[in-house]
C-alpha cells in the first residue's frame, strides 16, 4: 500500500496538471470503489475549480472552489494517470488497462487524470462544506512537519509496552508512516523494532525523529518505492527501493561498514519487520 512518500510524489506531479484548473468534466464509471461513491459526485465536481491540492497522511485533498474537498485513497493498486496532448515525458504502461478506469476527471485544458484501480481497495469520497471526514479526524502530526517533534514523540511513547515498530506505524501517534520507512529509519537510528516503545531514552527518540524526516525526504527525492503498483504521475517507476538498506533484504549483510550482522526478518502484528540485530539494540 501506498505510505507517505507515494502519495506525496503523486501530489506534486499532479499540482502543474489540477491546482487552479477547472474540472470541465466529471465520470463515475461504477458506483463503487472499496465504499460506495457519493451519488452526486459528478454533479458536484462538474464546474468546480480545483484550488488546492493537499495531502493529509496517506490521503489525497482536492479542495474546490464553490466548498468541500474531493478526498482519495490510493489503496493497494490505486493509481492516478495524467494524459493530454501536450504532455511530454507522460505515458501510460500497456499492462495498466482502462477497464479499471474507475473515476476520470478532465480540465478545461484537456487533460484527464485518472483514478485506475485493478483491485478497487481504493477510496473517493466528498468531505460537505463545513463537515469532518471520519477517516481524518484520529490521525496524528505529519512527520515532516514542525508538530512531529522529539518531545512529542517522547510525551507519546511515555508509559507504552509496545514495540516501537507498531507504535511508530500507529496513526494517531504519527500519520503516513508505514512499514517500509519505519524499518528504514529504526535501522539509522540503530534501534530494535521490538524495544518497548516506552523504554527508549530521550536522545535515541531525537534521533529516531531526524531520521524518520531523513528517509522520508530521500525516498519523496526519489519518487517513491516501487514494490508492485506504485507509479508516479508521469507513469515513471519509484526508485528509493534500490536504496533499502534492511527492508526486504532478510539474509543480506549489513550495509553498514565493519559491521558483520545478517539482515534478519521478524513478523510483528501480521507485518514483517526488517533489522539488524547487531547495529539496532
Amino acid at each position: 500500500m501506498p505510505e507517505l512518500p507515494e502519495v506525496e510524489t503523486v501530489r506534486r506531479g499532479l499540482i502543474p496538471h489540477l491546482e487552479g484548473r477547472v474540472i470541465a468534466r466529471a465520470e463515475a464509471r461504477r458506483p463503487d470503489l472499496r465504499w460506495p461513491l457519493p451519488v452526486d459526485l459528478v454533479q458536484v465536481l462538474t464546474g468546480a475549480r480545483v484550488t488546492a491540492l493537499r495531502r493529509r497522511s496517506k490521503y489525497l485533498l482536492l479542495d474546490l472552489d464553490r466548498g468541500g474537498v474531493l478526498l482519495m485513497h490510493l489503496g493497494m493498486s490505486g493509481r492516478l494517470l495524467v494524459e493530454g496532448a501536450g504532455l511530454a515525458g507522460f505515458h501510460r504502461d500497456p499492462s495498466i488497462l482502462s477497464r479499471h478506469d474507475h473515476v476520470v476527471l478532465t480540465t478545461d485544458e484537456g487533460t484527464s487524470i485518472t483514478f485506475n484501480d485493478a483491485r478497487r481497495f481504493g477510496m473517493v469520497d466528498l468531505i460537505r462544506e463545513g463537515e469532518a471526514h471520519p477517516l481524518l479526524g484520529h490521525l496524528g502530526p505529519e512527520p515532516l512537519e514542525p508538530d512531529f517533534s522529539a518531545a512529542y514523540l517522547q510525551a507519546s511513547f511515555g508509559g507504552k509496552k509496545a514495540p516501537v515498530k507498531q507504535a511508530l506505524l500507529d496513526q494517531r501517534i504519527v500519520a503516513g508512516l508505514g512499514n517500509i520507512y519505519v524499518s528504514e529509519a529504526l535501522y539509522r537510528a540503530g534501534i530494535d523494532p521490538r524495544r518497548q516503545a516506552g523504554r527508549i531514552g530521550a536522545a535515541r527518540i531525537e534521533a529516531l525523529v531526524g531520521h524518520v524526516r531523513e528517509v522520508l525526504a530521500e525516498a519523496i527525492a526519489a519518487g517513491g518505492s516501487s514494490l508492485r503498483d506504485h507509479r508516479q504521475a508521469t507513469g515513471e517507476l519509484g526508485y528509493f527501493q534500490h536504496s533499502f538498506r534492511v527492508y526486504d533484504r532478510e539474509g543480506a549483510p549489513c550495509p553498514t561498514s565493519g559491521c558483520s550482522g545478517t539482515i534478519r526478518r521478524v513478523v510483528q502484528s501480521g507485518r514483517s519487520s526488517f533489522y539488524c540485530p547487531t547495529c539496532q539494540h
